[in-house]
This record gives C-alpha cells, sequence and structure tokens, in this order.
C-alpha cells in the first residue's frame, strides 16, 4: 500500500532538510512524502525544491501565500487521493512528532481508520512545554470530549494517519478550519461517520528550531468549532 507524509510549511528553512531526511531514512517501501509550502518568505520551499531533485518520492505542492494549515493540508488529502495513495499521514516539520513513530502509526493502519499519535493515551508524554501551553493542549482535549463526546485522549493531536476511505467520505471543500479546530474537525467528521478511530503512545518534543504557530485567534476558533460540530451533528447538518 503507497502512503504519503504531508508536511505542511511556513517558515521551517531551519527545520525541512533534516525532517525529509529523516523520514527517508527510515527506508518504508512505497512511502512518499508531500511539503506543502505556504510560499515561506525564509525560502524554506526552495530548500524542498532542492530535495525533490534529490529523491524521487519527495514532491513540493508551493501555494501562492500564507493559506493556513487546514487548507495545507486538505490541498495535501487531495493530492494523496489523486495519486492512488492507500495511507495519508499527517505530521508537523519542527520534529515535535518524531518520524521514527510514523511505524508505530502505519501498524496502527491495521487496525484502526483513523490512527492517533496520542500525547495523552499513556498518561502526559510531552517535553519541554512550558506548564501553561501543557494545561491548555490537555484542557482542549477535556473541553472537545465532554462537548462532543469523541472518544480520544488526544483530541487535538497532529500526528494522524489516514485510512484512503476515511478521505474519500469526507466533503473536503466543507472543512474550513485551522489549527487546533481543523484536527478536531477532522476526527470528529470520520468518527460520525463510523470510522474507527485509535490512539498509539507518542512522545511529543516541543520544536528545536524556528517560532510556535499557536495564536489566541487558533484557539478561540477551536472554542467556537466545537460547538458548531455538535449543533450540527444534533440537527443533522454534519457535512
Amino acid at each position: 500500500m503507497k502512503s504519503l507524509v504531508i508536511i505542511p510549511t511556513y517558515n521551517e528553512r531551519d527545520n525541512i532538510t533534516q525532517m525529509i531526511n529523516a523520514v527517508q531514512a527510515l527506508g518504508i517501501a512505497d512511502m512518499h512524502t508531500l511539503v506543502v509550502d505556504d510560499h515561506s518568505p525564509d525560502g524554506t520551499g526552495d530548500l524542498v525544491e532542492a530535495m525533490t531533485r534529490l529523491y524521487k518520492d519527495v514532491f513540493l505542492l508551493q501555494r501562492s501565500g500564507k493559506l493556513g494549515l487546514g487548507t495545507a493540508y486538505v490541498a495535501g488529502f487531495k493530492f494523496a487521493l489523486e495519486h492512488g495513495y492507500e495511507r495519508i499521514l499527517e505530521m508537523d516539520a519542527d520534529f515535535s512528532h518524531d518520524p521514527k513513530d510514523i511505524p508505530k502509526l502505519l501498524d496502527g493502519s491495521e487496525r484502526f481508520d483513523v490512527t492517533i499519535g496520542s500525547r495523552y493515551v499513556n498518561g502526559v508524554n510531552v517535553v519541554n512545554w512550558p506548564l501553561r501551553r501543557l494545561l491548555l493542549s490537555m484542557g482542549a482535549s477535556f473541553y472537545t470530549r465532554v462537548v462532543t463526546g469523541l472518544p480520544l485522549h488526544d483530541c487535538t493531536a497532529g500526528f494522524v494517519c489516514y485510512r484512503r476511505k476515511v478521505l474519500e467520505s469526507l466533503n473536503l471543500d466543507k472543512i474550513q478550519s485551522d489549527g487546533y479546530s481543523f484536527q478536531i474537525e477532522m476526527k470528529f467528521k470520520a468518527w460520525k461517520k463510523g470510522f474507527t478511530l485509535g490512539e498509539v503512545p507518542i512522545i511529543f518534543i516541543d520544536r528545536r528550531m524556528g517560532e510556535s504557530k499557536m495564536s489566541k485567534k487558533i484557539v478561540h476558533e477551536a472554542y467556537m468549532m466545537v460547538w458548531k460540530l455538535k449543533l450540527q451533528s444534533l440537527f443533522g447538518r454534519l457535512k
């Protein structure tokens, strides 16, 4: 089964070359890498373009500007469906998700339709986060579980493997959220369609280089999205 690792980037020059090399070093057959770059002013896209000449199974999708994490993943999902990939993974470029955990997610995809690399399924496995950020993340997952009933410990996780049939069943053009809320929306809609969700434990390490993209806007959007999804589900308007 062909697999695709989707990595969205914006100003990740300090990380992306090492990340691509680390994914390639796994040596997993029929696994390719797609970087979706939002026209990073720091030249991230240029570095990835050079890597596509070095590795035949690394691809670049260069977008016109900073359009957001959610739409970057949707663009990557559409690329995956158009090119026949069966397992589609999403992960960060900054090494907060360890590439060595990719086999765990692929193994999980043999059992689950959506496999989540979870920070909280076996206690708290987060390194180098300030307490405020950790409490925000854990609180967001707890809040999401209470409001929506989503049966996960880590509802906002961004290290995920989808089976092709999950993405085929979703109306990707109707997914407009970003950041935390994008991760919640994808999992909730897959769950409501009857797909199986499972968590595998990972250790999350705060980014080594570059700046975090977290903002108050992203947190607020996630807060509102939880209720929006709940109400749409109750009234049969979930798309």
